[in-house]
């Protein structure tokens, strides 16, 4: 059940990277993640106003819960500023693959951290997947987005290592805390959080290129809530393991990759074609192995 969960939280985040790409276009950065936060929150409320009903008032009664909650908004919201501005300068088709080398990094820590090992099957789908994207990211070198040269990338980069320090951080969370609780309450501290920055910045003169408001940018949150929640059951599940889920969540590759090619008409595509080809021959191996691992 947690392998089908996992494969439904890739579907969302691949919409949710295209709503983004979207969203930002020509767009006040900061204030489509301010207004991502603020309706990721309004979907989430009802969870909130039951734990103030119910006296609970967040994910535990001591301050400590507090601040392991708002620990996980700081990671996230940081990965996602970095993540935002990437995706608006980035072709979709090289953004994509970037994010999508999250599990190497959470792959090491799962192993280090949390002791999981995985089978045959599954070690050759990781592997194919990391040979397909590294395959990629060198596609996109030619299209004048280098280490050398580019912030972009560097953010891009900078924001794929913070989601895998927000993935193995959620495998601790979850071990403590509801699932739901932890989306809530994160979401409210993100959205507090991204409203101070936002004051500050623009107070200071900062930030205040002009917006547009697109019905897109709702959808970013829609989307990346239904991912979210798809995900934090999957790692709940007894079973679950942190560096398969991530993996598979990399699939969402898959959908940002084909929006960029048909509606964007993004460069290289037959030579990303056949990597893509790779890395789903490698997420295959993946979920198959996965599946064999639990019987």
């Amino acid at each position: 059940m947690w392998i089908l969960l996992a494969i439904g939280s890739a579907l969302g985040l691949g919409f949710y990277d295209v709503m983004k790409k979207i969203s930002v276009r020509d767009n006040n950065v900061l204030l489509v993640l301010l207004l991502n936060t603020l309706f990721g929150t309004l979907l989430l409320s009802p969870v909130l106003i039951e734990s103030i009903i119910s006296g609970n008032f967040g994910p535990g009664p001591e301050f400590a819960d507090h601040i392991a909650i708002g620990l996980k908004a700081v990671i996230v919201l940081s990965s996602w500023v970095l993540g935002y501005f990437a995706i608006k300068h980035l072709p979709l088709t090289i953004q994509g693959p970037i994010n999508a080398t999250r599990p190497v990094l959470v792959l090491v820590g799962a192993l280090l951290i949390f002791g999981e090992r995985l089978n045959l099957l599954q070690w050759g789908g990781i592997l194919l997947g990391f040979a397909s994207l590294f395959l990629i990211s060198r596609i996109g070198s030619r299209e004048g987005f280098s280490l050398r040269n580019s912030r972009w990338l560097w953010m891009s980069i900078c924001a794929t290592i913070l989601g895998a320090v927000s993935a193995l951080y959620d495998k601790h969370l979850l071990q403590h805390y509801e699932p739901l609780q932890v989306q809530a309450w994160y979401s409210l501290y993100q959205f507090v959080l991204m409203s101070v920055i936002c004051c500050v910045l623009f107070r200071s003169g900062h930030g205040r290129t002009s917006f547009r408001w697109r019905w897109t940018i709702p959808a970013i949150a829609v989307f990346l809530t239904a991912a979210d929640i798809a995900y934090f059951y999957a790692l709940s599940l007894p079973g679950s393991m942190i560096a398969v889920v991530s993996m598979i969540r990399r699939g969402s590759v898959l959908v940002s990759f084909f929006y960029g090619v048909v509606i964007l008409r993004e460069r290289n595509v037959k030579a990303k074609l056949v990597d893509l080809s790779i890395l789903l021959v490698g997420l295959i191996l993946l979920v198959t192995g996965s599946a064999t691992s639990v019987h």
